[in-house]
This record gives C-alpha cells, structure tokens and sequence, in this order.
C-alpha cells in the first residue's frame, strides 16, 4: 500500500503501525518520527520557513481565509506521480493541515481512485478510534489493537490518579498568546484526568479566541502555555507577550511560580499517540508529588526559569 498523510498525527499513528515503509510522503509540517523527514513533502505553506511573530502569523492567517485564500498547497503533480492508494487528511482544523475538500478534489484529478480518510477526533477516545480506523484502512487491525490498548491503560493509569488528589487547582491552557485562545478538544479532558479544574476550556469543543478579562477574572493557580505548532524553545520566546498582559503579574499561577511552557506541537496540540505522553506531563506539572516526571527531553519548562 502505498500512503499520503497530509497532517503529522497521521504521520505519527502510521509510523506507530509499522506502516512507515508504505508512507510515500507526507506534509511539510510532519517532523516525528525523525525518519517521517526522510519522506517528501507534498505540502507548502506561505507562513512556513518565514520568522513571524504569533501576532503577525495570526494576522496573515486571518488575512489568507478571509479573503478565501489557503493556508496549504498541495503539491498535485507529485501526488499524480506517487498514485497512492491511501491519504490520510482532516476537516478538524482550516489552519493544521490540508483540509479534505482539498485532498479529495486532487484525487478526482488523478484519474485512479485512492481512497481519502478523513480523521476527525475531538476527544482522547475519539483519537484512539482514529488509530482503530487507520489500522483497519491498512490491514494493520492488530497492531492498531494492540496501540490502543496500550495508550488507553496508560490514560486509565493517570485518571485513576488524578480522582484521589486531595485538591484540584484551577487550571488555564492557553493554545495562542497574541491574540490569546483557550485550548480546547482533548485538552480540557486532559486537565481533568491528571487533577486539574480547566476554568476556561471547553471538553470536546474546539479551542478559541477570548477576553484576556475572563482569564484575570478566573484566577487560575496553574498557567500551562502550549501554542499550536510551537516547541518548548519557541513557546519560551513568546514570554514577553504573557508577561505584559495587563493583569498577568497579579494571577494566582504567577505569584506561585506555577507557570509552564510545554512543547504543545509534540503533546498537545496533535492527536496522535503522543497526547498520552502530555497528559503524563501535565500530572505531574500539576501534582509532582503523585506524578513522575516523564523522560521527555525539552517538553516543558516553568517560565520563570527562562532568562
């Protein structure tokens, strides 16, 4: 079988399937594991490679689907050559990855019939049933079991956990900080399974912008910084944008030394296998005492550390 994937969670279920011998390319965006860089990128983004701030890639951003341009071009000519039989895309999200629309109208080009699978989750259990649908689009059914299995004790493991922590602290996990948006789909789930009260997310539905008021109003004792398609390096040189929110010094989580940066592209934004090792992560940033901190190299990092 020979298969596209279009977004990085894709990329990371195929690999974690033992397909990465089938994946004949993938998205420009598609970084884990090392080997999915050996594959060719059949995506390009006019924001991709450029050094933008959060405020003028939001801004370019809005610019490009107002005026019904694209964020992402797919390169059709490769995909004619590559004739795939697979390619795994999404609808979730106009700003992650190409759309399906876009993906099923390159294949009506191609003049052969790939089948397009669309994933979709917006839940914890909605990205394992994503793994249970790739596997079985592949004939990898077992493994995909197997996968499953496996990530779903680990999630019960730390549920079972967090229900016995003696308090929860009011969290807020911010997916954007110039304009700031609250996190949304899993991780308010996330939240909840390692002992936290998310104050401003929403279990399920998709992440937003909102008022800077609500949160200084919300009083949160843990601040989790995790923007979208940022690792821990580039989310740490957005501190001075938190930092002169009005109101930001005066927050319980900043007068307690209780604000993280995190790696979100790798644990939290995608919904891939690796969600399960930020919800690991986010335990023990939130009860160090009951969690262990997991062995992932520059995932996370309180903000007052940086200099």
């Amino acid at each position: 079988m020979r298969i596209v994937s279009l977004l990085p969670s894709a990329t990371e279920i195929a690999f974690a399937l033992g397909l990465g011998d089938q994946v004949v390319a993938v998205s420009h965006e598609c970084d884990y594991p090392p080997a999915a860089r050996q594959r060719p990128a059949i995506t390009r983004s006019p924001l991709h490679g450029h050094d933008l701030t959060s405020a003028e890639i939001d801004r370019r951003t809005r610019e490009e689907l107002r005026s019904g341009g694209t964020l992402y071009y797919l390169n059709d000519d490769l995909l004619r050559r590559l004739a795939p039989d697979l390619v795994l895309t999404q609808e979730l999200c106009e700003v992650c990855a190409v759309a399906q629309p876009e993906a099923e109208r390159a294949v009506r080009e191609l003049g052969t019939a790939p089948r397009v699978l669309s994933l979709e989750p917006n839940t914890l259990r909605d990205v394992l049933g994503t793994i249970e649908a790739v596997g079985a689009a592949t004939g990898r059914e077992a493994a995909a079991a197997a996968l499953v299995a496996a990530l779903a004790a680990r999630i019960e493991r730390v549920g079972a956990a967090g229900v016995t922590v003696a308090t929860r602290p009011r969290v807020f996990c911010m997916e954007w900080m110039d304009p700031p948006w609250v996190a949304g789909h899993w991780v308010p789930e996330m939240v909840a399974l390692a002992g936290g009260e998310d104050v401003l997310g929403t279990a399920g539905a998709p992440s937003r912008p909102f008022e800077w008021e609500r949160v200084v109003a919300a009083r949160p004792e843990v601040v989790v910084l995790m923007p979208c398609g940022y690792d821990l390096a580039r989310t740490l040189a957005d501190r001075p944008v938190v930092e002169a929110l009005p109101g930001w010094a005066a927050l319980p989580a900043v007068e307690a030394g209780r604000v993280y940066a995190v790696d979100g592209s790798s644990y939290f934004n995608r919904p891939g296998p690796r969600l399960v090792d930020g919800l690991e992560l986010l335990g023990h940033l939130l009860h160090p005492d009951r969690f262990a901190a997991p062995a992932l190299p520059a995932a996370a990092a309180p903000l007052a550390s940086a200099a």
